[in-house]
C-alpha cells in the first residue's frame, strides 16, 4: 500500500513541476543553423521499429551518431534486451526526474531538431519532452502545442510521410544546407 501512495504523490509532483516548466519560456539555444543532431522520443507501446529514425542520418547528411533515439514503454523488463534503450513509468521520481540512465545520458545532450513521435499525452514522455534542450521540436497535432515547433498532422505508423514533411518544412525553414 505504501507504493501506490508513494507513486500517487511522485506523480502529482511531476504534474506540478511540468505545468510550471511549462509556464516558463523556453530556453534558447544558441547554435547556428542547420542540422547536426537529432534527438528522438519515441512511444514504442504504438510504434514498434524506432531504428526507422537512423534514416535522418542519410536525410541531413549526419555522422552515424548524429542521431539519438530513446524509447518510452508503459512496462519492460529490465533483463529483456531491447535494440533502443528504454525508460518506462516506473522510472518516475520526485518532482519531474526520471531516474533511469538511458533518459540521463539523452538529457545530457543538446540537438538541433528533437522528434517527439507520440500521439497520446503521457506524463514520462512530456517530461522528457520537456526537459530536453533543442533548437527546433517536430510532432503531432494530437499532442498540446507548447511541445512542439513544427506540427505534422499525419498517422503514427506513417513514418515515410512523416519523415518527408519534416525534410520538407525544415528545407523552407532554411534548416536544411
Amino acid at each position: 500500500m505504501f507504493t501506490g501512495i508513494k507513486d500517487k504523490f511522485k506523480y502529482n509532483s511531476s504534474v506540478k513541476f511540468l505545468k510550471q516548466e511549462l509556464a516558463k519560456d523556453p530556453p534558447k539555444i544558441e547554435r547556428e543553423s542547420g542540422i547536426s543532431s537529432v534527438g528522438c522520443i519515441v512511444d514504442l507501446d504504438s510504434f514498434e521499429d524506432a531504428n526507422l529514425f537512423y534514416d535522418f542520418v542519410e536525410d541531413y547528411n549526419l555522422r552515424p551518431n548524429g542521431v539519438k533515439i530513446i524509447g518510452y514503454r508503459s512496462y519492460y523488463d529490465k533483463t529483456s534486451p531491447y535494440s533502443t534503450p528504454v525508460f518506462s513509468d516506473k522510472d518516475l521520481g520526485w518532482n519531474g526526474n526520471i531516474e533511469n540512465s538511458y533518459a540521463h545520458e539523452f538529457l545530457s545532450r543538446e540537438y538541433d531538431l528533437l522528434v517527439n513521435y507520440y500521439t497520446s499525452e503521457n506524463l514520462l514522455i512530456q517530461l522528457m519532452s520537456i526537459k530536453t534542450r533543442a533548437r527546433f521540436r517536430v510532432g503531432f497535432k494530437d499532442v498540446d502545442r507548447v511541445y512542439n515547433d513544427l506540427i505534422i498532422d499525419t498517422p503514427l505508423n506513417d513514418f515515410t510521410t512523416f519523415r518527408k514533411e519534416i525534410k520538407k518544412y525544415l528545407g523552407v525553414l532554411n534548416e536544411i544546407r
